[in-house]
């Protein structure tokens, strides 16, 4: 088992695990005891009780934080013609065809998020291998395969976070940053809450938020109480 540091240590003494925090409660000693020397990243886990072998308990999405992250996402955008000059003046970063994915093939990745218009699937499909496990592949329940790629573009520029269950049954989203004000998070938290909450399968069988934690990049997870939300 690795070794905690120092700084983990002291922050775990401030922690009572065994109690569950409210969101507010969380979020304030999240802050309270984060130690990074730069502006960590806030983030929640769920753990689910779904099954994600089954097709229909395989949550996945998309949501704007009305706050946004507090980092700025850079965007690619598969299009052409119209759609590509849309994209452009939508303030994508980068917008091309079959350039940008030679690019990729030969190890390009200086972005964050990448949108295509149903028209280039069939030269993005060809990245599958390279940008599915990355988690950078465009899909449609997420809003990246869209013909719409101006609100596509400013909705990840205004703070759009992606949600999927992994294969153990969790999800992690980040909500925002430690210098964000208090209020602000949980507004963030309670966002993605309810849509999980919204999204829960009618097949789901148990107690369908297991557990639920907050936590800051360096610091200890905080159990918080779902009820609290």
């Amino acid at each position: 088992m690795a070794k905690k540091s120092k700084n983990m240590q002291e922050a775990l003494k401030q922690v009572d695990t065994a109690k569950a925090y409210s969101a507010e409660e969380a979020v304030a000693l999240a802050k309270e005891i984060d130690t990074a020397k730069f502006d960590a990243t806030v983030e929640v886990a769920y753990r689910l009780s779904v099954d994600p072998k089954k097709a229909d308990q395989q949550i996945r999405g998309a949501v704007v934080l009305p706050n946004g992250t507090g980092k700025t996402q850079t965007v690619l955008v598969f299009a052409k013609g119209e759609k590509a000059k849309e994209a452009e003046e939508a303030g994508a970063d980068y917008v091309g065809e079959a350039d940008l994915a030679q690019k990729i093939q030969g190890g390009w990745f200086d972005f964050d998020v990448v949108v295509a218009t149903p028209d280039m699937m069939a030269e993005v499909g060809k990245l599958g291998r390279i940008l599915g496990p990355k988690g950078l592949m465009p899909n449609p329940k997420t809003g990246t395969v869209t013909m719409d790629v101006t609100k596509a573009v400013e909705e990840v520029k205004a703070g759009k976070v992606t949600y999927r269950v992994d294969r153990n049954g969790n999800v992690h989203v980040p909500i925002g940053k430690v210098s964000f004000d208090n209020d602000k998070l949980v507004e963030n938290f309670k966002t993605i809450h309810d849509i999980l909450v919204k999204a829960k399968p009618a097949t789901a069988k148990g107690i369908y938020m297991k557990n639920l934690s907050l936590t800051t990049t360096f610091g200890p997870g905080i159990h918080v109480d779902p009820a609290s939300l």
